[in-house]
């Protein structure tokens, strides 16, 4: 057997709500290996949506792992990777121990909405009770905007600490860890750098800027935590990660195909898309379509506050010195788990791909309008108690109408978050790069192109959330 070739490549492990994937980059952006796993989704009530972390941290070394091998099979020599970086599906909320390292319970995915009675407390409590920011007490309306102000964020399910809250209250094994101190909380790239670079055995409990930001306990203009904030949720300074930039060597991977190589790169999914689609100066958006939609507009060094239902949210940090770079967004909870929806619960498709073909057999929707609510509305709504409808059914419909008004969905919630945009900037987009896995589909972007009024531009690659971009290596 000859020997094997030496290189110099870089690893991506992008770790999504539904699947892991691992893939080998070369220094021209190729890819020359890579391995996908799907792992297990639990929904075990209505709204509920988890994760099994220990699942995740097992795809992740599988992928890694088989990658590799298929390096190697590719006649290169696995130690040609000279540094990784991981980007993750951003909200959804890890509790693990800090004296076995395991976890106290399933994580809650980011688009969950068991927490609709958490955030009526803290609604309530912000402006009944207020919000302590600099020694004096912000009440009522003052005191939601001033959380506003401090996070860029509004209270919803969406965030982690309110899912955290929910996990302490409900929980018995979360509950007594935190009083006992025994908690660690993270997102899940902060799981994942834990369990790569030891677990127990010295394992790094870090979490990156722009993850930390969708938090609710970071202020955005410091990038620490906010010691008000922890006090206003009750929660333990202790049990927090250490704040790091999106571009850094944080530590070494301790164990397997990858032992010893630099970690030095990570980022929220959607962030690292912004970057992917070089939406590097303020003006520039894009929108990834995968089981939700996202949609960042770059607003530079300026923390851009909406009033117009979108977040305000750190784009990145590209070294620990360096400067933020800001965004706002408008997040949607559904789109391509629409699709989904209609292949697994409806039977309508035996496969995403048929989506499209089937919605473009029909020259429009006949009437028909769905509202994919499955789980709440996020921007620019912010309704948590919203519930899915499908209307302007009758004889005359069939399955590709609900189809292409499953596509139209999309369409009409990306226009909304554009406009709120437009009002929040003061600039109209002429242009919107896309990414993820529903842009594969001509028709889906078609339609998004007609209703939303804007030209689409989608890139030969379309899954762009490359966490390598960011690599301090």
């Amino acid at each position: 057997m000859s020997a094997l070739k030496q290189g110099e490549f870089v690893g991506s492990l992008d770790c999504g709500t539904t699947s892991t994937r691992f893939i080998i980059f070369d220094k021209h952006a190729d890819i020359v290996a890579q391995k996908q796993l799907e792992f297990p989704q639990y929904y075990p009530e209505p709204g509920w949506h988890e994760h099994d972390a220990d699942e995740i941290i097992d795809t992740c070394n599988a992928c890694i792992d088989e990658a590799c091998t298929e390096l190697e099979a590719a006649g290169w020599a696995k130690d040609s990777i000279k540094v990784i970086g991981i980007t993750n599906q951003r909200e959804t909320a890890v509790a693990w121990s800090r004296k076995t390292g395991k976890p106290l319970c399933r994580a809650i995915v980011w688009d969950d909405s068991r927490t609709k009675n958490v955030v009526a407390h803290y609604e309530h409590k912000l402006a009944t009770t207020g919000l302590e920011l600099d020694g004096s007490f912000r009440k009522r309306e003052e005191g939601i905007k001033a959380l506003r102000k401090v996070t860029g964020l509004p209270i919803s399910t969406y965030f982690s600490a309110i899912k955290l809250r929910w996990m302490i209250t409900h929980y018995e094994a979360v509950k007594k860890a935190h009083e006992e101190d025994d908690l660690l909380f993270g997102t899940v790239e902060s799981w994942i750098v834990y369990r790569l670079t030891g677990g127990l055995d010295n394992g790094l409990h870090i979490t990156e800027v722009t993850n930390a930001s969708r938090t609710l306990l970071l202020d955005l203009h410091t990038l620490q935590w906010d010691k008000s904030l922890l006090d206003f949720f009750d929660l333990r300074p202790s049990i927090l990660p250490k704040i790091v930039s999106s571009s850094e060597v944080y530590g070494n991977i301790k164990n397997g195909a990858l032992q010893g190589v630099p970690i030095g790169g990570l980022v929220g999914d959607q962030q690292g898309a912004l970057v992917g689609n070089k939406c590097l100066k303020q003006g520039e958006a894009k929108c990834t379509y995968g089981t939700g939609a996202f949609l960042l507009f770059c607003t530079g060094p300026d923390i851009v506050e909406s009033t117009h239902g979108l977040l305000s949210t750190v784009a990145y940090q590209d070294g620990p010195d360096a400067k933020p770079v800001y965004a706002l967004e408008g997040s949607i909870a559904v789109a391509g788990s629409a699709i989904k929806w209609l292949r697994d619960s409806m039977y309508l498709v035996t496969s995403a791909n048929d989506v499209n073909t089937l919605a473009a057999s029909v020259p429009n929707t006949g009437g028909v309008y769905f509202v994919t609510a499955f789980s709440g509305l996020l921007a620019p709504y912010w309704d948590p108690g919203a519930a899915g409808l499908l209307i302007g059914l009758s004889s005359y419909t069939t399955p590709a109408h609900i189809a292409r008004a499953t596509l139209e969905a999309n369409a009409f919630q990306t226009r909304a978050i554009l406009e709120s945009m437009k009002l929040d900037s003061k600039k109209e987009l002429k242009h919107l790069k896309v990414d993820g896995g529903m842009t594969n589909g001509d028709k889906v972007m078609e339609i998004l192109a007609d209703i939303g009024g804007f030209d689409v531009i989608r890139p030969e690659m379309r899954e762009i959330r490359d966490p390598t971009l960011w690599v301090g290596y």
